[in-house]
C-alpha cells in the first residue's frame, strides 16, 4: 500500500467522481481506477459503491478514509519535521480543550513565530477523548486537558489560571436574573452536560449522579451547546471565559459555592520530541517562568 495511493483514494472521496479527482490529481482516469481496484483487492473489501454520476462510500471505506487520513497527517507531519532547515521548523499540533488558560500557550505560540517564523503550530479544538486517542496515535503532539484527569501516562505542566464552572442560560430564563446558581438550581433545569469525562466526572465535581439530573444533551465544545440554549434545548454546564455572551441571547451565571477548574498542557512519556515540539515547549515553559522586577 502505497502513501501516493491513499492520496488518490481521499481525493476520489473528497471529489465523489473519479473523473474529477483525476483532473485534480493530473492522472488518468484509468489511472485512478485502476489503483483503487488494486487498493480494494489488496484490502479484500469494497470500499465505494459506485452510481451512475457519484459514489459513494461503504461503511468499511468510511472507516478506511478516517484511517487514511492519520496516516497521510503523521507523514506529512514528520516530513515536514525531518526536511527543516538549519533555522529550526517543521509543524507542531496541539489539541486542545475551551479554556481561558489557552491564552499562555497562545502567547508561547506568538513568540516562537517571531524567533522562528518557519514553525507552524495547527491548534485543534476537541476534547479529553480524542486529544488522549491522538496523542497516542502520535498525530497529536501536545494537549491541553482539563482537570481533573489522569496524567499517568504524561508529562505535564500546570497553565495558570482557572475557570470557573456555572450555566449558560437564556436571557429570558429567570436563572439569568440571579447573581449565581446554587447546585439545587443546576439539578432542578434541563440540563447540556460535557462529554468529558462522562457522568463519574460530574459526580466528582458536584456530587450528582445521573439520576439527579434532567440531561438533554451533551457536548464537547462549548459554543455547540451555546447554540442548544438558544434553540431551548436547555441550560449548559460548562466554563467561563469561553462563550462570549455580549450583545447575544444568553447569559453566564456562576455555580455558588464557586467551583473552578485549571488545565495541563500534556505530553507523552518517552515521546521524542521534533525540534520545532521542543522549541514550543521550551517556550511554555518560558511563558511560566517567574520574571524579576
Amino acid at each position: 500500500m502505497e502513501l501516493r495511493v491513499l492520496r488518490y483514494f481521499l481525493m476520489v472521496v473528497q471529489e465523489k467522481n473519479i473523473s474529477k479527482a483525476s483532473e485534480r490529481l493530473h492522472v488518468s482516469q484509468p489511472t485512478v481506477s485502476r489503483q483503487l481496484k488494486e487498493l480494494e483487492d489488496e484490502l479484500g473489501t469494497t470500499l465505494f459503491e459506485r452510481g451512475n454520476r457519484t459514489i459513494q462510500l461503504t461503511t468499511d471505506g468510511e472507516y478506511f478514509a478516517n484511517q487514511a487520513r492519520q496516516i497521510l497527517s503523521l507523514t506529512d507531519k514528520t516530513l515536514a519535521n525531518i526536511h527543516q532547515a538549519k533555522d529550526i521548523s517543521g509543524s507542531v499540533f496541539v489539541g486542545s480543550a475551551e479554556a481561558r488558560s489557552m491564552l499562555t500557550v497562545a502567547q508561547a505560540i506568538g513568540h516562537l513565530n517571531q524567533a522562528h517564523p518557519h514553525v507552524q503550530i495547527n491548534l485543534v479544538s476537541t476534547d479529553a477523548a480524542n486529544i488522549r486517542q491522538q496523542l497516542s496515535s502520535g498525530v497529536f503532539d501536545f494537549g491541553v486537558v482539563m482537570e481533573p484527569v489522569d496524567k499517568t501516562d504524561y508529562d505535564f505542566l500546570r497553565l495558570p489560571g482557572e475557570s470557573r464552572w456555572g450555566l449558560l442560560v437564556q436571557n429570558s430564563s429567570p436563572l439569568a436574573q440571579q447573581a449565581t446558581v446554587s447546585l439545587a438550581d443546576v439539578a432542578q433545569t434541563k440540563l447540556i452536560l460535557p462529554q468529558q469525562g462522562g457522568a463519574n466526572r460530574i459526580h466528582d465535581l458536584f456530587g450528582f449522579t445521573q439520576a439527579d439530573l434532567t440531561v438533554t444533551a451533551t457536548y464537547n465544545l462549548l459554543y455547540n451547546a451555546s447554540l442548544l440554549v438558544s434553540a431551548g434545548v436547555g441550560n449548559a454546564l460548562g466554563l467561563d471565559g469561553i462563550i462570549n455572551t455580549n450583545q447575544s441571547d444568553l447569559t453566564f451565571v456562576p455555580l455558588a459555592p464557586r467551583m473552578s477548574s485549571g488545565s495541563s498542557l500534556v505530553w507523552l512519556k518517552g515521546q521524542r520530541l521534533s525540534a520545532a515540539a521542543q522549541a514550543l515547549l521550551a517556550q511554555v515553559r518560558t511563558e511560566l517562568a517567574p520574571t524579576d522586577n
